[in-house]
């Protein structure tokens, strides 16, 4: 394994991280506290429990998920788009890395950013409601599953975009969506037949309440069923950036 290529990456992708820490920093901090006061004070003051959870509480993990998605794929689709638009792409690829070596390099810097903004999330919940976490090691697991998913998730979208534009594509019109209807800001269990039935079927349903069953040691789905179906999520993700690889699409061309 060359961990010297891998930390380069690592450390090329930190740095322009860095460079926009305080802006990076600052939105989620700002966003976290509008989410609070519109949601606290529109919906919280009517609904003020959810299972006997306080809903200034249940909205915590659903709020680090949905920045989670959004950042997780926007760092690590961006990450390996920037190579391309550039053309310094075909430097990667003639590097002494291997894939798995190059796709751990972004995957990880990108994991490291998504999760860093989760964190002041949590942090941010803190000046609002009074939070904690049931069972923190499973919560650390679990955040790091789904943040190395979905930066697997965003390394595809990368690849796959032909221009920034197609970078917000997916974020915006398909994660962004089915993380509000999958339960993020409310129970599923309060929804009528067949809707109930047919949000299982969103997949950001088993990662939102997997997370939340971390919290509070409940949630609409069992724990052993989000967890399963966030490793399938995991595998499929590894097999769409194994063929990618393996088949040179939109890198060697």
């Amino acid at each position: 394994m060359n961990w010297r290529g891998i930390l380069a990456i690592y450390k090329f992708e930190m740095h322009r991280f860095r460079r926009t820490l305080w802006t990076g920093l600052a939105v989620p901090v700002i966003t976290t506290s509008l989410y609070f006061i519109v949601f606290g004070a529109a919906i919280g003051s009517r609904m003020t429990e959810i299972n006997g959870i306080p809903y200034g509480a249940f909205i915590v993990p659903g709020l680090m998920m949905l920045s989670l998605f959004t950042e997780s794929i926007f760092n690590a689709s961006f990450g390996i788009h920037m190579p391309r638009f550039t053309g310094t792409i075909y430097e990667i690829l003639s590097a002494p890395l291997s894939a798995i070596e190059t796709v751990i390099g972004y995957v990880g810097a990108a994991a490291t950013k998504a999760l860093s903004v989760a964190a002041v999330i949590f942090v941010t919940a803190h000046l609002f409601v009074d939070v904690s976490v049931a069972h923190p090691l499973l919560a650390i697991l679990f955040i790091l599953l789904v943040a190395v998913t979905f930066c697997l998730f965003g390394f595809m979208v990368g690849i796959w975009a032909k221009g920034f534009e197609q970078l917000q594509v997916i974020p915006l019109l398909v994660v962004t969506p089915l993380t509000f209807l999958g339960g993020a800001f409310y129970s599923i269990d309060m929804l009528n037949e067949p809707w109930r039935s047919i949000t299982l079927f969103n997949p950001v349903v088993y990662l939102i309440n997997g997370f939340r069953w971390t919290f509070f040691g409940q949630a609409d789905v069992a724990f052993g069923t989000a967890l399963a179906a966030t490793l399938a999520f995991l595998l499929l993700c590894l097999a769409g950036v194994y063929a990618i690889f393996r088949t040179g699409y939109r890198l060697k061309q």
